[in-house]
């Protein structure tokens, strides 16, 4: 099942609560937050309180995408403030093992994320321990970078690998991605979407609709 993941680092934060209750109306699967320390990204964007204060305004997946230094001192915090699905950087674990299996204990759904020029080799042996694997389409951040035309290689090269672990792994995409190039990720195998400005900017409903719509396959 193809499901889209709104990131709410593009809303508008003066109404946040709104924004998110549209997403919900449009159909949107998840909620995709991007937590930024200013260590392992330059910059730095929210954490816990936020993602507690907005817990109630939808019962859908809150796809927390942890763009932290070890994350696993946190996994604990984020649980209980909310997060349904929680990815770590495969380059910010010491000891991605012991974090995907802190996650798992949660009983909330464990990915690892990885950067554009990250290996996928990263993922040999955990690849079965993941509910999902992210990949990067831009170098993490900042909002409203261009897609990376490689990922989409990467993409087909991963789908191939979780087919001869015989795993049911989603792969989501985060960065970049917009109508024009979409249909593109899908058909090389991603299938959770990741969509910040191409969701925010202009009319939020409309925007998740037309996503909805290419998604659907």
């Amino acid at each position: 099942m193809n499901c889209l993941s709104p990131s709410i680092l593009s809303a508008d934060f003066t109404k946040l609560g709104e924004q998110i209750a549209l997403l919900d109306q449009a159909g949107a699967q998840y909620v995709h937050i991007d937590v930024m320390d200013g260590m392992f990204v330059p910059s730095i964007s929210y954490g816990m309180p936020v993602i507690r204060s907005i817990r109630g305004c939808t019962e859908r997946i809150f796809d927390v995408h942890l763009m932290i230094e070890d994350p696993g001192r946190y996994i604990d915090d984020f649980v209980e403030a909310g997060a349904d699905l929680i990815s770590v950087h495969v380059e910010a674990c010491g000891h991605l093992d012991r974090t995907i299996h802190a996650i798992r204990e949660k009983g909330v759904l464990a990915a690892a994320a990885l950067n554009p020029s990250t290996p996928l080799t990263g993922l040999d042996y955990i690849l079965p321990e993941l509910d999902m694997v992210l990949l990067m389409g831009v170098n993490p951040g900042f909002g409203g970078q261009k897609y990376i035309p490689y990922i989409t290689q990467k993409i087909r090269d991963l789908r191939q690998m979780i087919l001869r672990a015989g795993c049911q792994t989603d792969i989501e995409i985060d960065g970049g991605v917009n109508f024009e190039n979409v249909t593109e990720i899908l058909d090389a195998g991603a299938n959770v979407i990741v969509a910040g400005s191409a969701v925010f900017r202009g009319d939020i409903e409309e925007n998740v609709q037309t996503f909805l719509r290419m998604m659907d396959r």
